[in-house]
């Protein structure tokens, strides 16, 4: 089956108008015409949908059901191929009946652009994990914040980008090594792939963010990226209410925010935090209330 998340599935239905049982204008004849022809599979052949079994969880055969059966149903691939056609068929409607879309639509078909590519992107490498551990890493961390004071600024900014880099690793996320770009002339100091979009990361083991130019750097880096960039900022000890303030105010919103006890929380084998659920989290908040920093205690409160 897809491993689609409640809030893609939430876009995914507004986009493809599901709420009142339909999909998009399609008749029941040409809804099996189009999944016969995007993934070979006749959504209405009683073979490969018993409405009547334990198997089928919905109250009627309406193609919002039906639809919803594949993603159920279904491996990645196989969703990300039909979802990617319907995207398409939404996109050509959308611009007979107008020359352009609107913002809101514009932002919607972006965002389940973005969940397409996440379906048909492949499994991370997960070799480096197959060598550390949680507890590894975690005592590495809680030894950091011991010695912090004996140790020089650059020695622990690399220790602390090296204990986030295994925080995606054991929760097979692929990252890239620090690399130069420009010509030279720019220090990437990590990045990372989630969810179809390029992640670039900085750290910070300062005392707490007192203002947003400690942000411009990552900033600045960003605004130089193609446009499906965003960039991480992790700060160990946080940030005053004037950083949060200001970036929900700047109209390009390509941050997300991560605090100590953040990376702390999915390095406790005991709390069972997913690294890749809080990522999808703070990235839902960001897009969708302007919220550049989602704490994992909020998803401890909505487990």
């Amino acid at each position: 089956m897809s491993d689609l998340k409640y809030t893609e599935r939430q876009q995914l239905e507004t986009i493809l108008e599901m709420e009142s049982g339909y999909v998009l204008d399609f008749y029941n004849h040409t809804f099996r015409e189009f999944i016969l022809d995007s993934i070979k599979i006749d959504i209405y052949d009683s073979s490969y949908v018993d409405i009547g079994s334990s198997s089928y969880k919905y109250p009627s055969g309406s193609k919002a059901n039906l639809l919803r059966f594949i993603w159920d149903k279904e491996e990645n691939d196989v969703v990300a191929s039909l979802l990617s056609d319907l995207l398409d068929y939404w996109l050509m409607r959308k611009l007979q009946e107008k020359n352009s879309l609107d913002q809101k639509s514009e932002r919607l078909h972006d965002f389940c652009q973005r969940i397409v590519l996440r379906l048909k992107s492949t499994k991370p490498e997960v070799d480096e994990a197959s060598q550390i551990s949680r507890f590894d890493v975690l005592k590495r961390f809680d030894s950091l914040q011991v010695a912090k004071s004996s140790l020089d600024k650059r020695k622990r900014g690399l220790e602390l980008e090296k204990i986030l880099q295994d925080a995606f690793h054991l929760h097979s996320i692929k990252t890239h090594k620090p690399f130069h770009r420009n010509s030279g002339g720019e220090q990437i100091d990590g990045a990372f792939e989630f969810e179809g979009w390029f992640y670039l990361v900085e750290c910070k083991w300062t005392e707490k963010l007192s203002d947003i130019r400690q942000l411009d750097s990552l900033s600045g880096k960003l605004s130089r990226s193609a446009r499906q960039t965003m960039g991480l900022f992790l700060s160990i000890n946080g940030w005053s209410s004037h950083v949060l303030n200001l970036l929900k105010q700047n109209p390009d919103k390509s941050i997300i925010l991560m605090d100590g006890f953040d990376l702390r929380c999915v390095l406790d084998n005991q709390k069972q935090i997913s690294l890749r659920e809080l990522l999808s989290r703070k990235i839902s908040a960001l897009n969708l209330n302007s919220e550049p920093f989602y704490s994992v205690s909020n998803l401890n409160d909505e487990v």
